[in-house]
């Protein structure tokens, strides 16, 4: 098999989500929130989350620099049917644990495990955003007990044998730098800057404050020396749990190669992908259809 350079980047998920919850009237509105809940999962390690509704679990995890608080606006549509739970994974608001090095997807994978089997959930319908849709693969992948359906919102995965943009290693050594100068906003004007000088300063200062609280994820995938660990494409041959993926219309090639990729790659049986007509923000940009196709998608599973 010929080796493909996917041109997959923290950067351009962060700039289209960030951008997506700029321009989001329900993501980081938390007045009529709900106070979130703790557990803790394993040694020093705690989660925040907040639920709703009664029935089989249905776990939101949200993409990088967001939290719990971006899936407010489907909590109560998804409760009328399901036990609905959105929690922020390790370093997100407002959990407060402590930094530890080579942090990926494949340690918030073990953190969601823990989740799961501390609340007792079960076998659980998983919907993941971009970097929460890298965790929840490799939690199917390596406990695919604990997964009953599974819901793939463009997760920038790196399959084992494949290249990375050089560009995208110089981009995460600066905002690396900024860390290490304590300079946090500097870090995600960065990012956030990287594709059009001036973005992140459009951003309305109530999202960016929502992106600064979760900086600390940022901070600890750009020092980690596995940001995006390599997905095997033989376990995902071998994912039997059914699997929707959502590709937005308009998202970045680089997104659109991964769906391409993970469609060929699982199984034909239990598989569908949905275009949404949004980029990477889709479940922002238009939350009613990613809403109606998941749910369609759960319907007697």
């Amino acid at each position: 098999m010929n080796t493909i350079s996917y041109k997959v980047s923290l950067a351009a998920a962060l700039i289209a989500t960030s951008v997506s919850l700029a321009c989001s009237k329900s993501v980081g509105q938390e007045a009529g929130s709900q106070a979130p809940r703790k557990v803790a999962i394993s040694d020093g390690v705690e989660l925040h989350y907040v639920e709703r509704g009664k029935g089989v679990p249905v776990l939101f995890i949200h993409g990088t620099l967001g939290d719990y608080s971006v899936w407010d606006g489907q909590l109560g549509p998804f409760a009328e049917r399901y036990r609905v739970i959105a929690y922020s994974r390790r370093y997100n608001y407002p959990n407060q644990n402590k930094l530890r090095p080579n942090h990926s997807a494949v340690v918030e994978a073990q953190d969601l495990a823990a989740f799961i089997k501390k609340l007792d959930l079960g076998k659980v319908h998983l919907i993941g955003h971009s970097y929460g849709g890298y965790t929840a693969l490799f939690l199917t992948v390596k406990h695919p007990d604990l997964v009953r359906t599974l819901t793939l919102a463009e997760p920038p995965i790196v399959f084992a044998g494949d290249r990375l943009e050089d560009a995208k290693e110089r981009l995460v050594k600066r905002a690396r730098a900024s860390f290490e100068k304590g300079d946090v906003e500097g870090a995600v004007r960065t990012i956030v800057n990287s594709s059009q000088e001036g973005r992140y300063d459009k951003i309305p200062e109530p999202f960016r404050k929502l992106l600064l609280r979760n900086a600390m994820e940022l901070e600890a995938l750009a020092i980690s020396d596995n940001m995006y660990p390599a997905l095997e494409r033989e376990a995902v041959r071998k994912i039997t749990a059914p699997t929707l993926l959502l590709s937005g219309e308009k998202s970045p090639a680089s997104h659109k190669s991964v769906d391409q990729e993970l469609e060929r790659l699982l199984p034909e049986k239990g598989r569908q992908r949905v275009i949404i007509r949004a980029d990477h923000g889709m479940w922002f940009q238009q939350p009613e259809a990613c809403r109606k196709a998941v749910l369609e998608f759960l319907r007697e599973k």
